[in-house]
């Protein structure tokens, strides 16, 4: 009876050291990182396009930017760029069309591991030549096989170098007058 006692001890012991180290074990979030992107060059007056690259945490997806119901929330990019900077044409890549368990006759347009989004920048002619910093976020609700978390917003921030045209930098020789040298 005492050993009894004793293994049934260790074993409701054992068991809750158990669920213990469960509850302490940090569970897998669902997120969206961004690569550091490099600083791109665009001329000043003229569109030059962006790209940044985002990963989601594996075992996880995200709706794509057109997804196939209204009730979904699309992931979006919205940026702010510095006065007479003009944010132009975003491009999102298409989603993969994928049905889960949760629907398995519904097929979902979504994005899984790397994306890219790319975006059309032009800087006016006014523009002073120089390094400028864009920032914005990234809206997305991501979600795994059986449950969809609440939508967050990743801060996006990088820089573009505007640069004179080519054109501007050719010196030439003043205009002379006809009369100048007879």
């Amino acid at each position: 009876m005492l050993r009894t006692l004793v293994a049934s001890v260790l074993l409701v012991g054992g068991l809750s050291s158990i669920l213990v180290a469960q509850e302490l074990r940090p569970r897998r979030t669902p997120s969206v990182t961004m690569a550091d992107p490099a600083v791109t060059t665009v001329t000043r007056g003229k569109s030059g396009t962006v790209q940044l690259d985002f990963r989601i945490t594996s075992g996880f997806h995200v709706n794509s930017n057109k997804p196939s119901s209204p009730l979904l929330i699309p992931t979006a990019l919205k940026l702010t760029a510095p006065t007479d900077i003009v944010v132009g044409r975003t491009t999102y890549p298409p989603g993969e069309e994928r049905s889960f368990p949760f629907s398995p006759n519904e097929k979902l347009s979504v994005y899984g591991g790397p994306f890219s989004i790319k975006v059309s920048m032009r800087p006016l002619v006014s523009v002073v030549p120089g390094k400028y910093a864009v920032h914005g976020t990234l809206r997305y609700q991501a979600c795994d096989n059986a449950t969809c978390y609440p939508p967050k917003e990743l801060p996006v921030d990088f820089q573009i170098r505007v640069v004179k045209n080519a054109a501007e930098n050719v010196h030439r020789n003043p205009a002379q007058c006809p009369h100048a040298h007879r």
